[in-house]
């Protein structure tokens, strides 16, 4: 399998902390989403919070990209990870008090939102420089696998907790989950970048370099229409469960935290799928993840017929496996011919595709809801971009 980044104390010291920093953020996401349900009642509204965390990413990320490139990702990533503990401090504070009201929500979804829009370009320019190059896809795919076990674990440990001990304390001990992976990232040593040899470009020349690189390079220009497209429809799909959740099937915060678990329990499959494939060849996604993009968007539609929670539960788990499959196979794609002065930019151009196709599609999908109903809303939309998607491919191997 390829999981030989393992072989670096530093890199597994790395993904030690952040198993606590990521279990916290999917409690965060778990109980934020509760909240904004139980607070209204309302789709849209759901929709709007998931949008507000993930839509800044579209503006900022490629920003916050350039910057990255320019200071000490070490240090830039515990300015980041530190902000976002001090926010969940004070959502935490704010409904333990008992003054949440739907306007604080959406405005610390947002704070929280502008925060994870610099978090993505630093995240993913630190963690390939923690390792030597040679075991930089291996790198991808760990940290997919990091994340998505525990957006399994973290959201039935969240639905459990909001059920059993409040949506105040769940806040809690999420917000206590970051002192940890705070705690590490003090610790690891870090790649330094390569000399150039030459000043740095001024800061919208070094912006427009990378979004020229990615226009230019046919496979990662691709690569980031196609995994866009399944983040839009299926990544935001997968961000607006609680209506499907309580709203269509009666479950509650402990059934959001199922659902959410299984769709976590079906990303962990498809990233131990994606380690256990071949290597990746530069410059070329391969056609199972093709397949996977298409795949995912039909299973949206499959999402939105489910008749019984069993069959809810099995199709959100598949939708995750696909979307995680194809989502390491895009990043392993566009990481591996990346210089490390490069990656901010780049990578920042992948979270607006990736964070910002899922906030534009929650938001969407939340809108749409209201008007036809939650399951009709995936219907639709599941099966017009499943069609835009696969006509596409056609003409694609047409011109081949």
């Amino acid at each position: 399998m390829n999981l030989g980044a393992l072989k670096s104390g530093n890199f597994r010291a790395y993904v030690f902390g952040a198993a606590f920093g990521l279990l916290g953020l999917w409690m965060q996401r778990v109980a934020m989403g509760w909240l904004a349900w139980e607070m209204t009642g309302a789709p849209s509204f759901v929709g709007l919070v998931a949008m507000l965390l993930f839509a800044p990413a579209i503006v900022l990320s490629p920003l916050f990209g350039v910057l990255v490139d320019r200071v000490s990702v070490k240090r830039a990533i515990l300015v980041v990870q530190g902000s976002n503990f001090l926010l969940c401090l004070l959502l935490w504070a704010l409904v333990s008090l008992g003054k949440e009201t739907p306007l604080m929500l959406a405005i610390l979804s947002l704070l929280i939102g502008v925060v994870m829009a610099a978090n993505h370009p630093v995240r993913m320019a630190l963690t390939p420089r923690l390792v030597r190059r040679e075991y930089v896809s291996s790198v991808v795919t760990i940290v997919a696998i990091n994340f998505n076990v525990a957006r399994m674990v973290g959201p039935a440990v969240g639905g459990v907790l909001i059920a059993t001990i409040g949506v105040g304390h769940t806040l809690m001990v999420q917000w206590l989950l970051f002192v940890p992976y705070l705690f590490v990232l003090t610790r690891v040593t870090v790649r330094p970048r390569r000399d150039t040899g030459h000043a740095p470009e001024p800061f919208f020349k070094a912006l427009l370099t990378g979004l020229r690189y990615v226009w230019q390079a046919a496979p990662v220009r691709e690569a980031m229409f196609l995994g866009g497209a399944l983040g839009l429809v299926a990544r935001g799909a997968l961000e607006v469960l609680p209506p499907l959740a309580d709203g269509v099937f009666g479950r509650g915060a402990d059934g959001l935290g199922l659902l959410t678990s299984v769709s976590g329990a079906g990303a962990v499959l498809g990233g131990f799928s994606q380690a256990a494939l071949p290597p990746q060849t530069p410059g070329r996604l391969p056609f199972l993840s093709r397949l996977s993009i298409v795949m995912g968007l039909f299973l949206v539609v499959l999402l939105g017929m489910a008749g019984t929670w069993g069959m809810a539960l099995t199709v959100a788990a598949c939708m995750s496996f696909v979307t995680t499959l194809t989502a390491i196979s895009i990043q392993t794609a566009v990481q591996l011919d990346l210089e490390d002065d490069m990656r901010g930019r780049v990578m920042s151009l992948w979270a607006v595709v990736a964070a910002g196709g899922a906030a534009l599609g929650a938001g969407a999908i939340g809108v749409l809801a209201d008007w036809l109903g939650f399951q009709t809303a995936l219907i639709w939309t599941g099966s017009l971009s499943a069609i835009c998607v696969t006509t596409y491919l056609f003409l694609a191997r047409l011109k081949a």
